[in-house]
């Protein structure tokens, strides 16, 4: 992906170093159950420095404190702000022109070791995570070597597709449908939720798509990151997680959607572009 010497968003906090305690409510990751990595949304509580290296957008949390990283790290922080930025260009543009209210921009938290959110406290172990409490993206960027080392699933644009898939999921709160979601807790048995849970994941892999869309109409695409998407949608499919970690997968229990169907709503985001064909939750995939 091209994106050095571009602009970088001014959304983003800087608490790595910072910490927290590792009491309270825990969370659950875009990986689901205890495999843990890029959380769902918490819908039971919806509602309810790196110093003189600091890149331009990045605000630290405490300015009195300066966080070490290395550089790598600090390409990394970048990076993930640059395609934040575009996030931000993209649902713009796209809210205008469906006659929208104005999108409003979720801030990037980066993170490291454990994070306090509005939907409770978070261990690196959890994955990036979207806080629809607060309306942040938390990150802590240590996830991305074992997006690629863990789960085989290397390449700047598999990172793109981590932060953009979060996004999706800030958008469905704008638009009301994460809340429609959790109006459905208390009706449904907790298998019949879980279908819902998937619904809304994919369709926050259909909107990551969708801004992988706008990036490629800019010309910020290189040959093979469509792949390097794809690649990390298949890694994250509940049914390759639960395999390689139990031995079989138990259907019931999916809350984020098979690795086919994570690929597939990605690829029709990034085929259509738009809000008509993005509705996961009248299909027959599932």
């Amino acid at each position: 992906m091209k994106w050095k010497n571009r602009r970088a968003s001014s959304n983003v906090e800087d608490r790595r170093g910072s910490g927290s305690g590792m009491g309270g409510i825990g969370t659950k990751g875009m990986f689901g159950g205890g495999l843990g990595i890029i959380l769902i949304l918490i819908f039971a509580l919806m509602g309810g420095d790196l110093g003189s290296i600091l890149s331009p957008g990045i605000t630290p949390q405490d300015p009195g404190g300066v966080y070490q990283g290395t550089p790598e790290e600090q390409e990394l922080a970048d990076f993930v702000s640059v395609v934040l930025a575009d996030t931000e260009d993209a649902w713009t543009q796209i809210f205008r022109e469906y006659n929208l209210k104005p999108y409003e921009k979720p801030t990037l938290v980066l993170f490291s070791g454990s994070v306090q959110s509005a939907c409770g406290t978070a261990g690196s172990s959890t994955g990036p995570f979207y806080c629809p409490g607060d309306r942040k993206v938390y990150i802590d960027l240590s996830f991305f070597q074992e997006l690629s080392q863990r789960f085989g699933a290397p390449g700047d644009f598999a990172m793109a597709y981590v932060v953009a898939h979060e996004v999706g999921h800030h958008v469905q709160t704008l638009l009301g449908t994460s809340q429609q979601v959790q109006d459905l807790r208390g009706q449904l048995s907790p298998t019949e939720f879980n279908k819902y849970l998937v619904m809304l994941e994919l369709q926050a892999d259909y909107y990551a798509g969708v801004w992988a869309k706008y990036a490629a109409s800019q010309g910020y695409l290189e040959a093979g990151d469509v792949e390097e998407a794809l690649n990390a949608a298949n890694a994250i499919g509940d049914d390759r997680l639960q395999k390689n970690a139990q031995g079989y997968a138990v259907p019931d229990s999916f809350t984020h959607g098979t690795s086919a169907q994570r690929m597939k709503w990605f690829k029709l985001g990034f085929q259509y572009g738009d809000f008509e064909h993005g509705d996961t939750f009248n299909t027959n995939d599932l």
